[in-house]
C-alpha cells in the first residue's frame, strides 16, 4: 500500500470515528477528528458544515460564524450556512445581521418552511411588521393550515390596520355624505375627470367615484396589507379596469408615472378624530402643488374642530392626579396624555359651555401656516372644567356636510377627543374662559390662559 493510500485510509477511519462519536452525542471527541479530516483536505465541503454546527452547539459562536463563512466561500448559495448564521446572530442580539442572513437563506431555498417561518418571526420581532406579514403568508403557503402561522398573520394584520376601519366602513351616514359629494363632483367635472383618492383604505371612495361614472381613478394606500385588500375588493366589485391602487404615500406619486396628468378631483378621508394627526395639511399642500389641477374639486373642502367645556370626574381620573395612598404624586400629571379619545355618548360629563368652533381648516387653500389665537368661551354652568371635548364638522361640498357630534354619534370610526387642561379650572356661569387654540400643522393646541398670559403668548407666537 502506498503512503498516499495509507493516509487516505487513515483519514477515512478518523472520519468514521468522528461520525460515530457525533451520533453517540460525544461532540467534544468528534470535533478534533473532524478538524483533522478538514486539515487533510478530505471532503472539506461536506465536513465544514458539520464542524461549524458542532462548534456552534458547543458555544464557539465567533468561530462557528467563521466556519460558516468558509462554507459560503465554497458555496455562496449554501442555504443552511446562511440560516445557521442567522440563528447565531439572533442569539447574540445582532438582529439586522440575523435578518439579512435569513433573507439570504430563504432566497437560496424558498421552499424551506423552517427558514420561511424563522425569517417571519425575526422580522416581526424587529418591528418590520409589513414585511413580516408577507413572510408569514409565504410560510403559510408552504404549511397550509398551520394554526400558529395563521395566528401570527391575524395578529400582525390587526396591528397594521387601525381598529376604526371597520366601524368607519359601517357608518352609513358618513358613507352617504361622501358619496353625495362625489356624485356632485363627477356631475360637475364629467366622467372624463381624473380622480385622485389619497389614503384609499378599503377602496370605498374610489368605487363610489367609479359608480358615479368616473373612468380614471388613481388611489394610493401606504400600508401594504390594506392596499392589497383594496385591490382585491375593487376587483371583486368589477372596477379593476378603472381604479389603480398604488402602495405608496401620495408624496411618492408623480404625474407622468402613476398619474397621466394632474387630477380634476381629490377625494381623501385621512382626517383623524383630532383633525390633523394624519398629516392632513402636509398631504393636501403637496397634492395641490404637484398632483392637482388649479381648479380641482376638493373633497372634503374644509374641516372644523368644534368643542365645549366639560366637567367629568370620569375623564378627570384619566388626566389628573394628586394625592394617592397618602403620597403627593401630582407631579406625574405633567406626563398625562395631551388628548384622550372618547365615545361621547358613553362617557359621563357635564357641559359647561355651548358648542363653539375652535378651528377651521380650508383644505382648498394651497398653503397653511401654523396658527394660534385666543378664544373667549362663555361659561354657562358652574363647575370644574377638565378640558374641552372636541369633535369634527366636515364640509364635503355645497350643502353636504358630516359631523360626529357627541350627542348623536357613537357608532362610527371617528371618536370625540378630550383636550385636557394642565389642571382643572374652576369656572362660574357668566364668566368668560380664555383659551389659546390653534395648530402646529400636525396637532391641535388647546390651552386655558389668563387674559394677560394669553396676550403675551399669542404675541410671542
Amino acid at each position: 500500500m502506498t503512503d498516499s493510500a495509507h493516509t487516505l485510509t487513515t483519514i477515512r477511519s478518523i472520519l468514521d470515528e468522528a461520525l460515530a462519536l457525533q451520533k453517540a452525542g460525544n461532540l467534544a471527541e468528534a470535533e478534533p477528528r473532524y478538524r483533522m479530516v478538514i486539515e487533510a483536505g478530505y471532503r472539506v465541503a461536506e465536513i465544514l458544515p458539520i464542524l461549524a454546527g458542532i462548534v456552534g452547539a458547543r458555544g464557539g459562536t465567533e468561530e462557528a460564524l467563521e466556519l460558516w463563512d468558509a462554507v459560503l466561500a465554497l458555496d455562496p448559495g449554501h442555504a443552511v450556512a446562511h440560516h445557521e448564521k442567522g440563528l447565531i446572530y439572533s442569539r447574540t442580539g445582532r438582529i439586522e445581521q440575523a435578518i439579512a442572513a435569513l433573507r439570504a437563506s430563504f432566497a437560496a431555498d424558498p421552499e424551506n418552511p423552517v427558514t420561511a417561518n424563522n425569517l417571519a418571526v425575526m422580522l416581526a420581532d424587529a418591528g418590520h411588521k409589513s414585511e413580516a406579514l408577507e413572510q408569514f403568508t409565504a410560510a403559510l403557503a408552504l404549511q397550509p393550515g398551520n394554526l400558529h402561522i395563521e395566528h401570527q398573520i391575524r395578529r400582525l394584520s390587526a396591528e397594521l390596520v387601525p381598529f376604526w376601519h371597520i366601524p368607519m366602513l359601517n357608518d352609513a351616514r358618513r358613507n352617504g355624505a361622501f358619496e353625495a359629494a362625489i356624485i356632485a363632483a363627477i356631475a360637475a367635472a364629467g366622467p372624463g375627470a381624473r380622480v385622485l383618492d389619497i389614503g384609499t383604505g378599503s377602496g370605498l371612495l374610489s368605487m363610489m367615484a367609479a359608480r358615479a361614472g368616473a373612468e380614471a381613478i388613481t388611489a394610493c394606500e401606504v400600508v401594504p396589507v390594506i392596499a392589497d385588500t383594496a385591490r382585491a375588493i375593487i376587483a371583486d366589485n368589477g372596477y379593476a379596469d378603472r381604479i389603480a391602487v398604488h402602495t405608496a404615500l401620495s408624496s411618492a406619486l408623480e404625474v407622468g408615472r402613476e398619474l397621466d396628468e394632474r387630477a380634476d378631483i381629490l377625494v381623501s378621508e385621512i382626517l383623524s378624530s383630532d383633525l390633523l394627526t394624519e398629516r392632513v395639511i402636509d398631504t393636501f399642500e403637496d397634492a395641490h402643488a404637484r398632483l392637482l389641477k388649479p381648479d380641482a374639486i376638493i373633497i372634503p373642502r374644509a374641516a372644523s374642530a368644534i368643542g365645549c367645556l366639560v366637567e367629568s370626574q370620569v375623564l378627570a381620573d384619566y388626566v389628573f392626579v394628586d394625592q394617592v395612598s397618602g403620597f403627593d404624586v401630582s407631579r406625574f400629571g405633567a406626563l398625562a396624555a395631551q388628548k384622550l379619545p372618547i365615545h361621547g355618548t358613553m362617557t359621563d360629563w357635564k357641559r359647561l359651555s355651548a358648542d363653539v368652533e375652535l378651528l377651521r381648516i380650508d383644505l382648498t387653500r394651497k398653503q397653511h401656516a401654523s396658527e394660534l389665537q385666543m378664544l373667549s368661551i362663555p361659561v354657562v354652568e358652574d363647575g370644574m372644567a377638565s378640558g374641552i371635548v372636541q369633535w369634527m364638522q366636515v364640509d364635503l361640498a355645497e350643502g353636504i356636510s358630516f359631523d360626529n357630534h357627541p350627542d348623536g354619534y357613537s357608532d362610527g370610526g371617528w371618536l370625540q377627543v378630550l383636550h385636557p387642561f394642565p389642571a382643572p379650572v374652576a369656572v362660574r356661569a357668566g364668566d368668560m374662559l380664555n383659551v389659546a387654540v390653534g395648530h402646529d400643522r400636525v396637532t391641535l393646541i388647546v390651552r386655558p390662559l389668563e387674559v394677560e398670559a394669553a396676550q403675551a403668548e399669542l404675541q410671542a407666537a
